[in-house]
């Protein structure tokens, strides 16, 4: 059988190819040798290759979404909220500070952060507070660590405070829902307000008053919850939260990963 010149031609290049592909092999085999037998041992003992695990940023977290619900004093706020706390998950509630006497049972810490007047003035000065109003005289509120604190949980803000607090922190944050709690009338309203037996009748007569005033501003807010019957009030406000969660710009990062599934 008779080779043309290109067989001759196609060997000398095979024969080069062998002899470069050796080459490599053996310059190969030479660097290897002077690596560590375990290879995971030589990438930690290099700071050049050592790959390291950083924790999230606050501002690689999802958004928190943040919820603001107010409502004129007896109106059942605190009870909704308390309620909507046990029983839907990954939220948490907002402590707002104050300068207001604790009353009852509450708690420092848990129903609010009592602290004095000058405190409170002096954390203004230094613009500590997201939102902050003085109501009957008294100072309340919202600290900005709360919010980076409820990104860093990966939870949804739960925040308790009056209509000042929440036309400031709206206007801050204008993707935040609003929620305002209503009582059926203002006879209602009186009578869970003498019902807690915390204040007198002029302190009543005044929370009456003022509760007229936060009624006009109801219009502001996304929802308005009125507060007939306690399980259906509390059924209301848990389906708020849930079907806010679902709204499609809230969830694009969980729907991206699922469209990539389909190529789409």
């Amino acid at each position: 059988m008779t080779r043309s010149r290109g067989d001759a031609e196609e060997d000398a290049e095979n024969a080069n190819e062998v002899g470069v592909s050796r080459s490599l092999y053996d310059a190969f085999q030479d660097a290897s040798a002077q690596f560590p037998s375990d290879f995971s041992a030589f990438l930690s003992a290099s700071p050049r290759l050592r790959v390291k695990n950083h924790p999230p940023t606050v501002t690689d977290l999802p958004m928190t979404t943040v919820f603001i619900i107010s409502a004129p004093s007896g109106s059942g706020k605190s009870t909704l909220v308390s309620r909507l706390l046990a029983t839907v998950g990954e939220l948490m509630f907002s402590v707002s500070y104050t300068t207001r006497k604790p009353r009852g049972a509450e708690v420092d810490g848990q129903s609010y952060r009592f602290v004095s007047r000058e405190d409170f003035e002096a954390m203004l000065a230094r613009d500590e507070f997201l939102e902050w109003a003085q109501v009957f005289g008294n100072y309340y509120g919202t600290h900005r660590g709360i919010l980076d604190d409820a990104r860093a949980r990966q939870q949804d803000l739960v925040l308790d405070i009056d209509v000042q607090g929440a036309r400031q922190l709206k206007a801050k944050i204008p993707e935040a829902v609003t929620v305002f709690i209503l009582a059926p009338s203002r006879l209602v309203l009186e009578q869970r307000l003498r019902a807690r037996s915390e204040d007198r009748d002029d302190v009543i007569a005044r929370r009456l008053r003022e509760a007229a005033e936060e009624i006009r501003n109801y219009e502001a807010y996304d929802y308005v919850l009125i507060n007939r019957e306690l399980a259906e009030a509390e059924a209301t406000l848990s389906a708020i939260v849930r079907a806010e969660r679902a709204r499609r710009s809230r969830i694009e990062d969980q729907i991206r990963p699922i469209l990539d599934t389909f190529q789409v």
